[in-house]
């Protein structure tokens, strides 16, 4: 009995830990951030070279979104990390884990710019034409700011998923938060204590962002002058509302 006491005192508790979860979480907000900073900016290169007017131009755009939506996370991320020093490039675990996530949300984000480009009403693009714009022009003044509100949504489940995808990095040797999870749980910590903690992290984290990016869209909305007060736009943020029905029109 005396035994079992002494090596259940060594096990140590989720405060005792906590440290380490913190260390693990920076890394998983590192690889996060830097990934979206990656995914952002080839959602809108990739999304702007589909809508192009250039057959080569929205070929190659084309070819790298298809690759990269059609092959696993997991596997690019063994290839990037496993696979590119057999061919004498040996990458950072850390810029491994970004480029791989960066390049797979990247390609389904610029779906979500093409779509948001096109989604924008084409009595915009027919104004825009009539007062004279250059594409340029047209683009930077008229369609653009109406196109990334509508993005926004789309942006933010993107920026879900791929921090609800960092624990893969754990495949490639990422001490994250998943890995400092673990490695309480090999040392005999309770393992419910220890996935509810982690699922509470996530869960908190993830909210946080949405409802930056939901404070985003609300600015943006207001600027096009979309929306109908702060109060109402703060109602929408915390919950879901039902869209209006479609006001009939006498004479229509």
């Amino acid at each position: 009995m005396d035994e079992v006491s002494v090596a259940a005192s060594q096990v140590p508790t989720l405060l005792e830990w906590t440290p380490n979860l913190w260390r693990g979480f920076q890394t998983t907000m590192l690889v996060t951030v830097l990934g979206a900073l990656l995914m952002f900016a080839l959602s809108f290169v990739l999304g702007m070279m589909a809508h192009s007017q250039h057959l080569l131009v929205r070929g190659a755009a084309r070819t790298v979104i298809v690759f990269f939506r059609g092959t696993s996370l997991l596997i690019q991320l063994f290839w990037f990390y496993f696979a590119l020093p057999l061919l004498g490039i040996s990458l950072d675990p850390v810029f491994a884990g970004v480029l791989a996530l960066g390049l797979n949300y990247g390609a389904y984000g610029a779906e979500v710019v093409r779509g948001s480009i096109n989604a924008v009403h084409p009595t915009q693009w027919e104004a825009a034409t009539a007062l004279n714009l250059s594409r340029w022009r047209r683009m930077q003044r008229v369609i653009w700011p109406q196109a990334v509100v509508l993005m926004i949504p789309a942006m933010n489940n993107l920026f879900i998923q791929l921090l609800k995808s960092t624990p893969l990095l754990y495949a490639i040797q990422i001490v994250d938060l998943l890995t400092m999870g673990e490695a309480l749980r090999f040392q005999g910590g309770d393992v419910a204590v220890i996935y509810t903690a982690l699922l509470v992290i996530y869960f908190v984290t993830a909210y946080f962002f949405t409802f930056l990016f939901s404070l985003a869209e609300v600015r943006g909305k207001a600027k096009l002058g979309q929306h109908q007060g702060v109060a109402s736009a703060l109602r929408e943020l915390v919950r879901s509302k039902s869209p209006e029905p479609e006001r009939v029109v006498a004479g229509r």
